[in-house]
């Protein structure tokens, strides 16, 4: 094999199209993955990971790519970005007040996505189609505007005594998903939430929730050659060298013959790829 580039990993970018097409970024390096799909690919650590904020080198990596002090201090590392419900910038106890006011003051869409079945979540409108392609969904809807991040946790909380916020990795990878009809799942579900709702928008007002009832369901399609009876997870943390003919791309997964790897653990990580 001949060595293509090396850096530090990054989450791969995706662009959208009859096909998603999908690049490996390491540093400044992007290769095109979609070209090296059936054939032998490999990836090295090279045994060196350093924070992507402060770039310090890091036995381990906190958070996808950062290290611990950056980790315990950084607001994009706060507990309430994974749970934006549990906001606490009205508490004046943000990590970073002007980071939260630009990041979390900022319109948000809660949305149904298909990927391992139904599920709901919520994202930034610059992060669609992108958060449904990092997720490996099959199908989204965007259903509900708000906002703010919080209250985008609020309603997605509501949702999901309904429906799962998870995905089934495993089935997502194995292709085990049928399309479904996104349009009867919202209905169905904003029928079931409207008590709770209308008791948001009297507390925040009847704008800061609004329904999307013209929004249509993206449809997304992956490079993927085969998927695998069995889903093995494999780890750079546990072997430095994984290689094996490249069977697809879906979410920030690489399929190969030998198993497969969610490349996003792994950011910061210095990587070598050859093919």
């Amino acid at each position: 094999m001949d060595i293509i580039a090396q850096g530090a990993l990054v989450k791969m970018p995706a662009e959208t199209g009859p096909q998603i097409r999908y690049q490996l970024k390491l540093d400044d390096h992007r290769i095109d993955l979609n070209r090296y799909l059936g054939k032998p690919v490999k990836l090295s650590y090279l045994g060196q990971t350093n924070c992507t904020h402060c770039g310090r080198k890091t036995s381990k990596s906190f958070a996808q790519g950062y290290c611990y002090p950056c980790f315990k201090k950084l607001p994009q590392c706060d507990l309430c970005i994974m749970s934006p419900e549990k906001c606490h910038y009205d508490q004046g106890t943000c990590r970073d007040p002007s980071w939260g006011e630009q990041f979390c003051f900022q319109s948000h869409y809660v949305y149904l996505a298909n990927s391992s079945g139904v599920k709901v979540g919520i994202t930034r409108g610059t992060q669609i189609p992108t958060r449904w392609i990092d997720q490996g969904a099959i199908q989204a809807l965007p259903i509900l505007r708000v906002d703010t991040r919080f209250q985008s946790g609020l309603v997605e909380r509501i949702f999901a005594t309904h429906v799962t916020d998870k995905t089934n990795w495993r089935a997502m990878l194995k292709g085990q998903v049928d399309r479904l009809d996104l349009y009867a799942e919202r209905d169905r579900l904003l029928q079931l939430c409207q008590p709770a709702l209308t008791e948001l928008e009297d507390r925040f007002g009847l704008q800061a929730i609004q329904q999307l009832p013209q929004a249509e369901v993206v449809e997304l399609n992956y490079p993927v050659l085969n998927f695998p009876a069995k889903v093995t997870s494999l780890s750079f943390d546990k072997s430095p060298v994984i290689e094996g003919i490249l069977q697809g791309i879906k979410g920030q997964y690489l399929i190969l013959d030998s198993g497969v790897i969610n490349l996003r653990k792994f950011t910061a990580y210095q990587v070598e790829f050859s093919a």
